[in-house]
Order: structure tokens, then sequence, then C-alpha cells
């Protein structure tokens, strides 16, 4: 809700629509009626959407085009490499060495010149060997060479989903998506989302990447921490909560008012500066 309450305020500060998409291409990980409980408490809130509801359920011949698309360029081919054997593979960290020492090494290549069994269960990998560079417009000039930080990475699962990446990419083509505004968490996912752009002759449009709210430790919350649903019965008293977290400071007036004059309230004075170069902010 922290993040969908600075896109709505953000879009409709700007005079733009501010679009809802359900991603539930995840089958293994998408439960009944959580999509409704998303609906139900944007509605308490009063952050009415523009248009239509997208599932990207429904968007599977348009990912399959854009596969093709990229595969007749010559810019896929096919992985069957396995998440154990990426781990083992993985080079031990030397002493003084500037990698990170947690989380996902760029893949280093094993099936790019391999030949494969296409009868085999295989992912599919484009090839990412540039360097991207863009401006988001709350964290500045940033810098990515995807060799280093992903290398080729996948498309679509051995299981037949479609990857996170190509499914925004081709959703927010046909959306006609100008800005977007997401958690820093998502930051490294951008230079990988300009690269498709780039390969499939789509405009880029501008980012901004906002804090992320975390714990006492530190911890980002999600569901993957435990975090629990937002309860939105009292809209106003979350709304002023969440504005205070975003670092609008709401006056004392609107103590007593309503959701909707909260929102109003809070389109007319938003300032997105107010988040510029932060990366986390603590709550409680």
């Amino acid at each position: 809700m922290f993040t969908a309450l600075a896109g709505f305020l953000q879009a409709r500060s700007q005079n733009g629509l501010w679009l809802l998409r359900i991603d539930d291409l995840d089958a293994p990980r998408t439960f009944p009626g959580a999509a409704d409980g998303i609906l139900q408490t944007l509605d308490a809130l009063g952050l009415q959407w523009d248009g239509a509801v997208a599932y990207q359920s429904k968007h599977l011949p348009l990912y399959r085009e854009a596969l093709d698309l990229l595969d007749s360029k010559g810019l896929l081919y096919p992985c069957t490499c396995s998440r154990k054997s990426l781990g083992e593979a993985q080079p031990v960290r030397q002493e003084n060495s500037s990698a990170p020492e947690t989380g996902p090494r760029p893949y280093p290549g094993f099936c790019a010149l391999r030949k494969q069994n296409p009868d085999l269960p295989h992912a599919l990998r484009v090839k990412a060997r540039d360097t991207i560079s863009f401006i988001d417009h709350l964290q500045g000039p940033l810098s990515y060479s995807l060799p280093d930080t992903t290398g080729d990475f996948i498309l679509r699962r051995k299981d037949g989903i479609i990857a996170y990446h190509l499914a925004t990419v081709i959703d927010d083509y046909h959306a006609q998506i100008t800005e977007t505004l997401r958690g820093i968490d998502l930051l490294d996912s951008t230079a990988c989302q300009i690269h498709l752009k780039n390969l499939l002759g789509m405009p880029v449009g501008d980012y901004l990447h906002i804090p992320v709210l975390v714990d006492a430790q530190g911890v980002k919350y999600s569901k993957q921490t435990g975090a629990t649903a937002v309860d939105s019965g009292n809209p106003a008293q979350l709304l002023l909560q969440l504005l205070a977290l975003l670092k609008q400071n709401p006056p004392l007036e609107l103590s007593d008012a309503s959701a909707m004059e909260i929102l109003r309230w809070g389109v007319a004075h938003w300032d997105i500066d107010q988040l510029r170069n932060i990366a986390a902010i603590r709550y409680p």
C-alpha cells in the first residue's frame, strides 16, 4: 500500500492514468482470492484505478510473440542448467574481492555455445552483453554492466512460465506506460528490462524507484518475511499514516478528514522529492 499510494499520487499529480495489473503468471505462488483482496483494499482507500484490471495470465500470446521475435534475431538460446549445478559452479570469493558475499552471481554462460537436445526440459535465456545506463528520477544516474551483474537472463522458465522481465516489458508496452514507479528493491531489474526494450525496439520511459519499508532489523516487509495484510478498516487513519511514511507531512487538521479529502490533499501537495536518495524507511 505504501508503494501503491505513491504511484497513485504521482500519476494523479501529473494528470496521468494509474493502471492496475495483477501479476498472476507464477501459478504455484498464486493463491485463490489474493487478487480480490488487493482490489478490495485499494477500493477501501479510494485508490481508484483507470480502465479495466489487466491480468498477465491473459497475455500469453503476446509473450510468445515477443519470444518468437527475439528468437528470429538469434538472441535466445536454450539452457538446461539447474540451480544446483549453477550453485556448485559459483567461483569461490577471493579475499579483498569487491563482489557481494551473498546473492545471485551472473550466469556464467554454460549453455550459450552448447548444442542442446530440444527434447530435454530447458529454459530460454536472452543474450545480455551490454552496459545499460539510465537516469532514475529519484536515485540519479545509474549504469549496469549486464555481463557483470546478471549475465544472460531467463525469459521463459523450464516449466514454461514466462519470466517477470519479459512479461513486465511486454505489458508496459501494450499499456503505453510512460513512467514506472516502484520499490528500490526492483532497481536491479530495470537494466534487464531496458535491455529487452532496446532489443524489441520499444520506448524506454521514465523510472522512479522509491524506498522500501523495513522493520526494526532492517528487513523489508513482504509476504516472504511474513508481513501481515493491511487493515483497511479505518482508511482515513491508514492514509495519514502512509502519507507520513512517504515524508509528505500531512497537517493535523486532516485528522478528522475523510479518506477522499485526505487523498485530494495528497494529490495537491505531493512532493516526490522528499523521497530522493532514500533506500529504506523504518516502520514502526
